[in-house]
């Protein structure tokens, strides 16, 4: 993609429902990757409908 990984964050939880955190927040100095954070701490069914999401893309 051609988003950061804060906009590309922001677009996956507004426009597919998958909510997502990305690791730049977590750095003090420019993070040059495009990496996300994913929570897997949720119900059985609240991952199988975010992976059915994530696997239309």
């Amino acid at each position: 993609t051609v988003l950061d990984d804060v906009s590309f964050c922001r677009w996956l939880t507004t426009e597919i429902g998958v909510a997502a955190i990305p690791l730049s927040v977590f750095c003090a100095d420019p993070f040059p990757h495009k990496l996300i954070r994913l929570c897997f701490a949720k119900q059985p069914a609240t991952l199988l409908a975010a992976a059915t999401r994530l696997c239309q893309l």
